[in-house]
């Protein structure tokens, strides 16, 4: 089910009930508080806004860059505008401070997770979780956080698509970030294909848009491996 584009002061509902994030009450109505996709559920109607920063939630899966090594923390980018703190105990094995960057440096990028988030916006991450790690191979690519509900789409439908139609390993973290392995041909495929999702997010038949957009990219793929042969011969 396609989503429509809703502006501030839109009436998305008559049942105040229904109202979710990036709506409010407005005598009987719900209505949309932000520039976004009307996202229907079963028990609240949300709005998913199109543009804005990231902001840190306690149990988000992200993606994040060393900034640097202080004494009992990484400081780690976490594209927000609140650095996050990798504390030397939410590293998976024991270690001592002064080794710490033996095991993470400045420049280094891993899948985290936000353990608590404070109402002085302080951001606490762990690594002892199962599947957070350093990533050390593929490449990482950053959209507009607030566009990756899209790129995930509805349970997790296109990001499925990606990756049976490129052939390649991805994981989306909820920070705008998206980690991406595999062949540097998938990859570059990938990244496009991602980029073409960030530019049309707000568009209907977004699923047969990608799908048709692969094709072509497929074509034209073929298209020069057969040239290439034929110039071989």
């Amino acid at each position: 089910m396609e989503r429509n584009i809703v502006i501030p002061g839109d009436v998305v509902s008559d049942n105040v009930k229904m109202s979710g994030s990036g709506t409010y009450v407005h005598g009987d109505e719900v209505r949309a508080s932000v520039y976004g996709l009307l996202n229907i559920g079963e028990r609240y109607i949300s709005v998913i806004p199109l543009a804005g920063k990231y902001i840190p939630h306690a149990s988000d899966r992200v993606i994040g860059i060393i900034t640097e090594v202080a004494y009992s923390n990484w400081i780690v980018d976490i594209n927000s505008p609140y650095d996050g703190l990798l504390h030397i105990s939410q590293y998976p094995r024991r270690i001592d401070s002064e080794n710490m960057s033996r095991y993470l440096k400045v420049g280094d990028c891993i899948l985290t997770m936000i353990a608590s988030v404070d109402a002085g916006m302080k951001v606490e991450l762990t690594l002892r979780e199962k599947e957070l790690r350093v990533l050390s191979d593929g490449r990482i690519v950053t959209i507009n956080p607030t566009k990756m509900p899209r790129v995930i789409g509805r349970n997790g439908s296109m990001i499925r698509l990606l990756k049976s139609e490129i052939g390649c390993n991805m994981f989306v973290g909820q920070n705008g970030r998206i980690w991406i392995n595999g062949s540097d041909d998938c990859i570059d495929l990938a990244i496009q294909t991602v980029r073409y999702i960030e530019d049309n997010a707000h568009t209907p038949g977004l699923t047969e848009r990608v799908q048709a957009f692969l094709k072509a990219k497929e074509k034209t793929r073929y298209g020069k491996v057969h040239e290439s042969r034929n110039d071989e011969e």
